[in-house]
């Protein structure tokens, strides 16, 4: 009963087991020749299929009673990714790397620091891989690829192994010598990249100069395949390592989070999104909140937000040049700034530098933040409008044009690593002193361009407008309908100077600075931190029209909390309704009486 036990099993597994059948020895991983027929050595099954001869075992078992039973058994099977042909374990000579003395070396040199990585808790991946690593199988059975430099002969079987064809054998002297037919792993090929690029053996000046580099950028998925290896294959053939730095990225994922795949069928093609939306737009998304290490999620409307952010760029690059003309020669920046230019000044030296430190902490994601904040709120929605001023009324212009064309190359060369080629354009386009952006220099934090009384005196301006416009957002007043504004303040001579831009940004027909105003009648007030702002009521609101639109709104909700309080009135709804139910009732009677509350103090505002 036991040899039929093993009987059972062995014809589940058919794989890796030995086992005695009619008397015969069977070892069924070396049974099989490379076309997955049975051997010579096994005569009555030799040259079936496997298919085939598993049939005719189990035929044979059967005849001789020594088959128990057959049935289900769930288990993996490796097939094929291409033709879904199931792959048979077979036992095969294979060339090995002993590892162990160069994995030590390999795990010191990013003890020690010579190898950091970004961030730093995935050298804990590193170190569990190199301190349990085993001898690795550096053979591959494909028909592309480095082949093995290994010689046979066939005559003595002497093994050769040489960087040079061998032809004859070292041993006996025989020409019957033929080259391994494997080829190496990719990844032992891909080790020695950093150095056989460079014309290694050879001491060559691209060998000297450029190892070792200072920063490899990868995902985290493949430090054990990739990273580890050409650290270790650096130290043992170079003797010191290929790059100081390892930036490990995230994977890009679906909008689901989902890892791109064949199977799912949700990967995307750069290509397309390439012709649909741009480069930039592409490569300025993938930099967009990213984090090193962290995976990040990839979606259409994360690249429509890049390319409108892009037209944005470029529609403020047009705005400029318009002014700017064909003549224009950039004279460098005028020693008479406006408070407005020494803000923006102080804005994008202050962006320059912390741009800089973003990118050498490798934080790119931050640093893209910075740039588009900059770009859309600072310079495009703020300095631009401010500058019209002064370019279409011609008083100031030339300060203003000035300041645009040295503000707006700061921007594209901070820029340019994340969109090079609508910052290269732009750069052309515009008064420029380098053939291209690329060898431009960089721009660099200047303490005399450091305004801090001027940016603090420009963000209470801000400030102001922002309320100003914030407040008839919320009362509903179009821009096209200007209104005179009354600021109290004990910083007049500020607001004195930012009167024009509350004008303009700010819809205000008129502007009335003092430390204090005495009773302007009906007006909305708006507090900032520096400054009391009062608008007439009148200016903005058509009493009439709006005590109808407020009594209207008003009898609606009086009448809809009317219903409400009915069903919370009847003991029937209160008790039988779900609680939930009653509650959202509850919670809905208590909105529509504040809502009532305030519209009737509205009214009361407007004397009605």
């Amino acid at each position: 009963m036991k040899k039929r036990a093993v009987y059972s099993i062995i014809i589940i597994m058919l794989v890796f087991t030995s086992c005695t059948i009619g008397g015969s020895f069977y070892m069924l991983n070396f049974s099989l020749t490379p076309d997955a027929k049975i051997v010579d050595d096994y005569p009555k099954y030799a040259g079936m299929d496997r298919y085939e001869a598993r049939k005719a075992i189990v035929e044979d078992l059967e005849a001789e009673g020594a088959l128990v039973e057959i049935e289900d058994y769930s288990h993996n099977v490796g097939t094929c990714y291409r033709c879904g042909t199931t792959v048979e374990p077979r036992v095969s000579k294979q060339e090995y790397v002993k590892m162990e003395p160069l994995a030590k070396p390999a795990v010191e040199v990013v003890r020690n620091g010579e190898v950091k990585f970004v961030p730093e808790r995935f050298d804990k991946t590193y170190f569990h891989w190199m301190e349990n690593i085993k001898d690795w199988c550096i053979s591959r059975q494909l028909w592309w690829g480095h082949r093995i430099p290994a010689y046979y002969c066939d005559d003595c079987g002497e093994v050769m192994v040489s960087a040079q064809e061998v032809h004859t054998c070292s041993k006996c002297g025989g020409n019957h010598v033929h080259q391994d037919p494997d080829t190496l792993d990719t990844w032992f090929s891909s080790a020695l990249w950093p150095f056989s690029t460079l014309g290694y053996p050879d001491d060559t000046k691209e060998l000297e100069y450029f190892y070792p580099t200072d920063t490899l950028v990868t995902g985290y998925d493949i430090i054990f395949f990739w990273v580890a290896r050409m650290i270790f294959s650096g130290v043992e053939h170079m003797g010191q390592v290929p790059f100081h730095t390892v930036l490990i990225h995230g994977l890009v994922r679906d909008a689901q989070g989902r890892k791109m795949s064949k199977s799912l069928g949700n990967g995307i093609d750069p290509l397309l999104v390439i012709d649909q939306y741009g480069a930039d737009a592409l490569r300025f998304t993938l930099a967009t909140g990213n984090a090193p290490g962290n995976d990040m999620r990839f979606s259409d409307e994360k690249v429509k937000a890049s390319r409108n952010f892009a037209n944005k760029l470029w529609n403020a690059a047009r705005f400029v040049l318009m002014y700017l003309g064909n003549v224009y020669s950039y004279p460098g920046l005028p020693k008479d700034l406006a408070i407005e230019d020494k803000w923006i000044l102080s804005k994008v030296n202050t962006l320059a530098k912390e741009v800089t430190d973003n990118l050498e902490r490798f934080e790119l994601g931050i640093a893209v933040a910075k740039l588009y904040d900059f770009i859309w709120d600072v310079f495009c929605d703020w300095y631009i409008e401010i500058a019209k001023i002064r370019l279409q009324s011609g008083e100031g212009a030339d300060t203003a044009k000035a300041v645009l064309v040295y503000v707006l190359t700061d921007i594209l060369k901070l820029l340019h690593p994340f969109m090079p080629f609508i910052t290269e354009e732009i750069y052309q386009a515009i008064p420029h002193d380098t053939e291209s952006i690329m060898i431009s220099k960089w721009p660099e934090y200047d303490p005399t361009l450091s305004f801090a009384d001027e940016e603090a005196q420009m963000e209470k301006i801000m400030d102001a407008i922002r309320a100003i416009r914030n407040r008839r957002a919320e009362m509903n007043i179009p821009p096209s309908k200007k209104s005179k504004v009354y600021v109290e303040t004990a910083f007049a001579d500020v607001f004195a100077v930012g009167s024009e831009f509350i004008k303009r940004l700010a819809y205000a027909s008129d502007v009335e600075i003092a430390d204090a105003f005495g009773d302007l009648g009906n007006t909305v007030t708006i507090v900032t931190n520096d400054a009391k702002i009062y608008i007439p009521l009148g200016d903005l609101v058509d009493f009439e029209a709006e005590a109808k639109r407020l009594q209207k709104e008003l009898a609606a909700a009086e009448e809809k909390l009317a219903f409400i309080n009915k069903k919370l009135d009847n003991p029937g709804f209160v008790n039988k309704a779900p609680e939930k139910v009653v509650q959202q009732n509850r919670d809905e009677a208590a909105k529509l009486t504040e809502k009532i509350a305030n519209l009737r103090s509205s009214l009361e505002n407007l004397g009605k």
